[in-house]
């Protein structure tokens, strides 16, 4: 059971206007869990939801990218929530397989699928900034091999990216919020 209810429909019409804002188009779920809790307090839902959107609908990593990126720090935060929520829906959309997303909940995620450099110099610097809160040089120099100058602010991106999915992760983790029914679980370890 979650430390803080998520609000439930009926919404007035404001929320209701707000959780349409948060949820792709069309999509047939009831609003997520966590944003139905966050807009207990819109004012904090609202201050969110410009860096959440940001991310997600503005960035200018490449999909896979951010999708790797968010499935690996969420499964090092050991939030299934979130986690469950991005495998089911944005990363096979991005193209991540069913044995990438497996491979991102294993110790080694990198050993754990077939990846592509980009991908393994991404997986190992979202491990070293989970364990050290550091991006050592040779971890810096091994993902900037794979953009070019133009594409410096995507590693910008790519910083902001880790640390916000971290924040959404310890959010998800401390309200206990449960998977959502239709999100998919950790693999069996």
């Amino acid at each position: 059971m979650p430390r803080i209810e998520p609000l439930a429909p009926p919404y007035t019409a404001d929320v209701d206007r707000a959780l349409r804002r948060w949820m792709p188009p069309g999509v047939p779920h009831e609003p997520l869990a966590l944003f139905r809790v966050l807009h207990r307090n819109p004012e904090l839902a609202s201050r969110m939801f410009a860096l959440g959107a940001g991310l997600l609908g503005h960035g200018l990593l490449p999909a896979i990218d951010r999708e790797i990126v968010i499935a690996r720090v969420t499964a090092r935060s050991a939030c299934a929530y979130e986690w469950g929520v991005h495998a089911a829906t944005l990363a096979p959309q991005a193209g991540l397989t069913p044995e990438q997303l497996r491979a991102t909940t294993r110790p080694d995620a990198a050993a754990g699928a077939p990846w592509s450099p980009r991908h393994t110099a991404l997986l190992h610097a979202v491990d070293e900034l989970n364990d050290t809160s550091r991006l050592s040089p040779s971890a810096w120099d091994a993902v900037r091999t794979h953009y070019d100058e133009a594409q410096l602010l995507e590693l910008l991106e790519l910083l902001v990216l880790i640390g916000w999915y971290r924040t959404i992760s310890h959010l998800a983790n401390g309200l206990l919020l449960e998977p959502e029914p239709w999100g998919h679980r950790f693999p069996a370890p």
